[in-house]
């Protein structure tokens, strides 16, 4: 039985890895032959481990109680997510490929934009997940102070949007940022997996938004949810031509709701999914708010086109899909 490590994300910068092409989440996949498959735990329950070594601010005790607490955000949703078994403490340092899923802190200065990174190790026969590690750099100052500290990293935020990796997901797009130096800052969010964190002393990632979680329901279905949401789907052109790697978004005029996914095939098709019956405005936009490398980084994406909604609206079914919607965008 053959093993192949594979780096899958680094949260705040890059993440790396092939998305698997079903719904319009992005989703880790592993190829298997000819076959992508889906990288998600399919166990009862998932042992892990914690570093016993903290940094200044934080100690061990307090890792595991904010991981912990990160780890039930995930299972709280209306999924059906393994459970999480906290397993002891140990001297082995995420990264360690030891069979354990372990998360602990690592000193990385040659990734000095980089808050945390999961990593899967797969079986290169199955695309089964070995093991699943999480570090978090010590590069940065962090806090597990329950309101924030201004100055430091909140660790739960952090965590929080890491073991959405860890389950499966991809970055998601929802989220406005503006250039600030050599980076970018985040004026808005509408969900934990957007690739770039809020700044210093913020605490709104430990909590899940819509579009996380429609796409948690995605890789781990709930017989309820499927029976009572809904989906859109549709095509993005261009003179006529199919558009990959486009951020569409779903808003439900109603509640106010928005859920993002991207056109993940050559010929421009999307379905969102996990949507709330009712009429939805889609907008397809480019993605143009992060590093296009942080959502897909083995395929050229064109965002060389302006924001357009679709020319009406469009209705979710409880229990399917609404009848097909073309956006067509046109070059800025």
């Amino acid at each position: 039985m053959s093993r192949r490590p594979l780096v899958l994300a680094l949260a705040a910068m890059l993440a790396l890895g092939s998305p698997s092409p079903a719904a319009a989440y992005l989703k880790f996949g592993a190829r298997v032959g000819e076959t992508v498959v889906d990288v998600k735990w399919t166990a009862a329950s998932l042992p892990y481990f914690i570093t016993e070594r903290g940094v200044p601010g934080v100690d061990a005790f307090q890792f595991r109680d904010v991981v912990a607490r990160a780890f039930a955000t995930w299972t709280a949703a209306e999924a059906e997510t393994p459970s999480f078994a906290f397993q002891g403490f140990t001297v082995a340092a995420p990264l360690s490929s030891d069979g354990r899923s372990t998360l602990g802190f690592l000193d990385r200065p040659d990734l000095d934009r980089v808050l945390g990174a999961t990593v899967f190790l797969l079986d290169g026969n199955t695309g089964a997940i070995l093991e699943s590690d999480i570090f978090f750099n010590t590069r940065f100052t962090w806090s597990v102070a329950p309101g924030g500290e201004p100055g430091r990293v909140d660790l739960e935020s952090v965590a929080t949007h890491e073991i959405g990796h860890l389950l499966g997901l991809g970055h998601s797009a929802l989220g406005e940022t503006e250039v600030v130096g050599d980076g970018r800052r985040v004026i808005a969010s509408g969900a934990v997996m957007f690739p770039i964190a809020f700044s210093a002393g913020s605490i709104s990632d430990r909590v899940l938004q819509p579009d996380d979680v429609a796409g948690l329901l995605q890789l781990y279905p709930a017989p309820g949810a499927v029976t009572r949401l809904g989906g859109v789907r549709g095509r993005v052109t261009r003179a006529g031509r199919g558009l990959f790697g486009v951020h569409v978004a779903a808003f439900n005029p109603t509640t106010g709701v928005i859920i993002g996914g991207f056109t993940l095939g050559d010929d421009g098709e999307f379905v969102i999914a996990g949507l709330e019956p009712g009429p939805y405005i889609l907008r397809a936009e480019p993605l143009d708010d992060a590093d296009v490398e942080g959502f897909f980084s083995e395929r050229t994406v064109d965002i060389d086109f302006g924001v357009t909604y679709a020319p009406r609206l469009v209705v979710a079914p409880a229990g399917g899909t609404s009848a097909p919607v073309e956006i067509q965008v046109r070059p800025r």
